[in-house]
């Protein structure tokens, strides 16, 4: 391993390559063998090992790195297999016919297995300030696509503990930025001069809460003061890229915590302005937004099905709620006022974090039925009951019932309880039992003896 890492140079060509990082160079790997980091291939996925071995014998260096080296050290079971290597992306394409190259700021080739993909990144180095590597005025990387040596990648990961390579080649571990001390520690620590790195990517702050979150890691303080006063670097962050970073923060089984951290760190008003102004103005609101992501959370963890849709209409309800109360109050039909804010609300959302139509169409739904389980009977109720949302909407008028939300909790509370035992019937029951409660009598003309007599239609 030694011999490789002085050997480094020798093998690349100038042309495709920069030389070794100088400030890797000052700082020896740590190796650590086998027998000393517990790793085994067996736990590994084979579609990744496969990729690591292709590589190999084409004469490449190629290491299992990130968070998936991170997870088999702590005994967890990684989600992800990526992959670091000393070949270019279109080297990897000649490689692997199931590859396709995507990016632009970050060129990455993608291995498919199936539903699978294995990420291979070329080892990357600091930034030449040419049309490979470029950042904007504040310091934001806007394209990294100048290739280096391992000794040069390390300094461009972002945490310590996403910083370690697990090479096939032997079977051990490099660690050149105390990493594998800092996953003992459950510490998480930036790499390099945190502000400056921070201001590189700015969603680094977000993946900081996430790893916290999701590890249970403690965030130094060296690498936490920063956040508070630089969250304002998010609004630079195109929204849709923030709208990913979302999806990890909340269904990833931590959203609870991950909801804290981003209140703690101040960093909702960036993502959410809406709901972060409601939960300055009403602190009841807090609870309910914390019942959701538990609810979330706990399907999580049971292996249910989650749609993105139920915790984004819980961040955005009291901002539609409380604007459709108004337009109610001058007149407006609840269905014509929902729609209106929602479009509204929505709107404004999208500058900050875009939300795809398919969830927002969700979304819609869940806020629009909320009105409607006041019906008891009939073809209303039976609408309600057979509507596609239906479950989603009703878990989110008990949430609001739990929560305690104010004014009217006595309605809807009455609501949930009504719906919930309904629930509790035979679907052709339910049925029955709603069409059995709209039936009239039929307003049929009857004789004036019929009258005197005061007899009913047989359909009374």
């Amino acid at each position: 391993m030694l011999n490789w890492l002085k050997s480094l140079n020798k093998k690349k060509s100038p042309e495709k390559r920069v030389p070794t990082a100088t400030k890797a160079a000052k700082n020896e790997a740590v190796i650590l063998s086998r027998a000393e980091h517990g790793i085994s291939r067996k736990n590994i996925d084979a579609h990744a090992l496969k990729v690591l071995y292709r590589l190999q014998k084409a004469g490449f260096h190629a290491c299992l790195v990130g968070g998936a080296v991170r997870d088999l050290l702590l005994g967890i079971t990684p989600k992800d297999f990526d992959v670091a290597t000393d070949a270019t992306p279109e080297e990897v394409s000649k490689l692997f016919r199931n590859c396709r190259l995507i990016g632009r700021r970050f060129r990455l080739a993608h291995v498919h297995f199936g539903r699978q993909i294995i990420e291979v990144a070329t080892y990357r180095a600091d930034h030449d300030l040419t049309k490979s590597g470029m950042q904007d005025e504040s310091g934001r990387i806007v394209r990294d696509n100048v290739f280096g040596e391992l000794a040069d990648d390390v300094w461009r990961r972002d945490f310590t503990a996403n910083a370690l390579y697990y090479d096939v080649s032997d079977f051990s571990v490099i660690d050149f930025v105390g990493g594998y001390e800092d996953i003992k520690r459950r510490r998480l620590h930036l790499i390099g001069d945190v502000e400056t790195r921070y201001r590189e990517d700015p969603v680094r702050m977000l993946r900081a809460i996430r790893f916290s979150a999701k590890l249970g890691f403690e965030i130094d303080e060296e690498s936490r003061t920063p956040i508070y006063s630089l969250g304002f670097l998010l609004a630079d962050i195109p929204p849709a890229r923030l709208y990913e970073e979302v999806l990890k923060l909340f269904h990833s089984g931590h959203a609870v915590r991950s909801f804290e951290l981003l209140l703690e760190f101040g960093l909702l008003k960036y993502l959410f302005p809406e709901a972060d102004k409601s939960i300055e103005q009403d602190a009841s609101i807090k609870n309910m937004l914390i019942i959701a992501m538990q609810n979330t959370d706990d399907r999580i963890i049971q292996d249910l099905r989650v749609t993105p849709a139920f915790l984004l209409a819980a961040l955005l309800w009291h901002p539609v709620n409380s604007r459709v109360e108004k337009y109610i109050d001058k007149g407006m039909p609840y269905s014509v006022a929902i729609q209106k804010v929602a479009t509204k609300v929505l709107s404004q959302q999208a500058a900050s974090v875009s939300i795809p139509k398919r969830f927002t169409t969700t979304m819609r739904d869940i806020w629009g039925l909320q009105a409607r389980f006041h019906y008891r009977s009939g073809k209303r109720a039976l609408s309600v009951l057979e509507h596609p949302k239906f479950r989603a909407a009703y878990d989110f008028l008990c949430i609001r019932v739990q929560a305690g939300e104010k004014p009217a909790n006595e309605n809807i509370k009455h609501d949930c309880e009504w719906w919930t035992e309904l629930q509790k019937q035979t679907g052709e029951l339910q049925r029955n039992t709603l069409l059995h409660k709209s039936k009239k009598p039929a307003k049929k003309r009857r004789s004036k003896s019929a009258q005197e007599k005061n007899t009913t239609s047989p359909d009374s």
